[in-house]
């Protein structure tokens, strides 16, 4: 798998699917989440309500991820996953590993090889910039996947600071002809129509943490 580390807009990425740092109600909130929603139109909305119908009435727990199909946006798919919040006094650590772990899976049943992906959980959830690039990096490193090419896509000039720091080699600035230096078209899916609300976890959907939303890049406004 090629790694890169880019500032730019998620939304925009000409991928087969888009990870969604999502809240547990599936109802869309801010950051990434509220941009994937206003962006992608409402058909990402009412597939979220019928899985919440069909499949999590309290909401997706923490770690486990699911997909949809991605509305108006150029990727295909969008894989939903539910970020821990960060805590000085209990390590969530595995929780956090886990959103990329089964966001591959789930990738990988939908036969899609390209993404583009949000640092999970280092918005208002309050996870620490270095280690939320490291965790990041290091399950997609280290998770066996037909997965080609995942862009973690970078929010702010902190954060390509940070990154630049760690991964100096990761860093991408530009590609010639793309926007924030993703390649168009590259890598596209061309297969059969997705089982709607492919999903992967660990727990049986009791968790409940439908009043908060996750962080993301863009035209999104971080809230923090």
């Amino acid at each position: 798998m090629r790694i890169e580390l880019v500032k730019g807009d998620i939304t925009t990425q000409d991928v087969d699917a888009l990870i969604n740092a999502a809240n547990s109600s599936l109802m869309g909130g801010g950051g990434v989440d509220g941009a994937i929603h206003r962006k992608g139109g409402p058909t990402i909305l009412d597939e979220c309500r019928k899985l919440r119908d069909s499949h999590y009435p309290k909401g997706l727990p923490e770690g486990q991820a699911i997909a949809t199909t991605a509305g108006n946006l150029p990727a295909q798919w969008i894989i939903h996953t539910v970020g821990p919040v960060y805590s000085r006094h209990d390590d969530r650590t595995e929780t956090l590993r886990a959103c990329y772990r089964n966001s591959l899976t789930i990738a990988d049943t939908l036969g899609a090889t390209t993404l583009a992906v949000p640092l999970i959980s280092s918005g208002i959830y309050g996870w620490p910039k270095d280690d939320a690039i490291r965790q990041a990096v290091d399950v997609l490193q280290t998770t066996p996947t037909s997965v080609t090419l995942a862009r973690i896509m970078l929010f702010s000039s902190e954060e390509v600071s940070v990154a630049t720091r760690l991964y100096p080699a990761l860093v991408v600035s530009s590609l010639p002809g793309t926007e924030f230096g993703f390649s168009h078209g590259a890598g596209r899916l061309r297969r059969a129509t997705p089982r709607l609300g492919a999903t992967l976890g660990n727990n049986n959907g009791d968790d409940d943490r439908s009043g908060k939303h996750e962080d993301g890049c863009g035209d999104a406004e971080r809230e923090e």
